[in-house]
């Protein structure tokens, strides 16, 4: 035996001897491996260039592969909706934000941005659909027929327009009063997601369809979910007709109040 197949032969024994391995035997000729191919032990020169290509990618990406969480899901627009709560942001850091926003094509058309009105620390959130002519106008929401129906339902259960909160889940008119595109309301929901977080109120109160499904991501009828409530993060969210609804629809005001005295009862008994 030379004095080179003596060297490999010794860093091999004291390769094994530092896994632990002390006593060795010969495999008979023929006979089938006990270890499969993709097992077998790497000499130490093979291991020691892998440890340093594990170490290479190990600098280069940051943190081994096990120790990266899963990617966040992706929502859909109209499922889960609130986002992660931003601590201590208030209303006009979102509307600093917000600025003269150019996200979607309804700036294009808009006069106003109406970003929304009331207490910032307000029991009680109603959320509408979005602006109409007067309210692209004046930059307030609910300030025409539908707004004037709002406030009297707003007094009947005792309150003022001045304690509440009046948004909607779009700040800029859509062309014709139209409905407003899901991508629309995708671009600009995030920001009344952040108007409610920095609320924090008892009761958001869904005024119609489009503000029922954006919010709480129901895709059921109106018709058969109105007048129930739904947890929405920590509070509460409440779902009841548009008063654009009951001004086509007379008939359906005794509805409207029955669900309005059901969010007074609800205000009194949280406190």
């Amino acid at each position: 035996m030379d004095d080179r197949v003596r060297q490999e032969l010794a860093a091999w024994l004291k390769f094994y001897r530092d896994l632990g391995i002390e006593d060795f035997y010969r495999r008979a000729p023929g006979s089938a491996s006990p270890v499969s191919p993709r097992a077998e032990v790497q000499p130490p020169a093979a291991q020691a260039a892998a440890a340093q290509a594990s170490a290479e990618t190990t600098r280069r990406v940051g943190a081994p592969i096990s120790s990266v969480g899963p990617p966040a899901r992706s929502l859909s627009l109209f499922e889960a909706p609130p986002p992660p709560r931003r601590e201590h942001e208030t209303l006009e850091q979102v509307l600093e934000d917000l600025g003269d926003c150019q996200r979607c094509r309804l700036a294009a058309g808009r006069k106003t941005i109406v970003f929304g009105q009331g207490n910032p620390h307000a029991a009680l959130v109603f959320v509408g659909e979005a602006p109409g002519a007067d309210e692209d106008e004046q930059g307030l929401p609910f300030v025409g027929r539908a707004g004037q129906l709002l406030n009297r339902l707003i007094q009947f259960i005792g309150m003022k327009r001045e304690e509440v909160y009046i948004c909607n889940i779009v700040k800029c008119r859509p062309p014709e009063n139209r409905t407003p595109a899901p991508d629309e309301i995708e671009t600009c929901a995030p920001f009344l997601f952040r108007q409610i977080e920095a609320i924090q109120p008892r009761l958001v109160c869904c005024l119609g369809a489009p503000a029922m499904k954006t919010l709480l991501g129901i895709k059921e009828g109106i018709t058969r979910v109105r007048g129930q409530f739904f947890d929405y993060g920590s509070t509460k969210a409440f779902v009841a007709y548009h008063p654009a609804y009951i001004l086509r629809n007379p008939r359906e005001e005794k509805i409207l109040r029955e669900d309005f005295e059901t969010i007074r009862e609800f205000l009194k008994s949280a406190g």
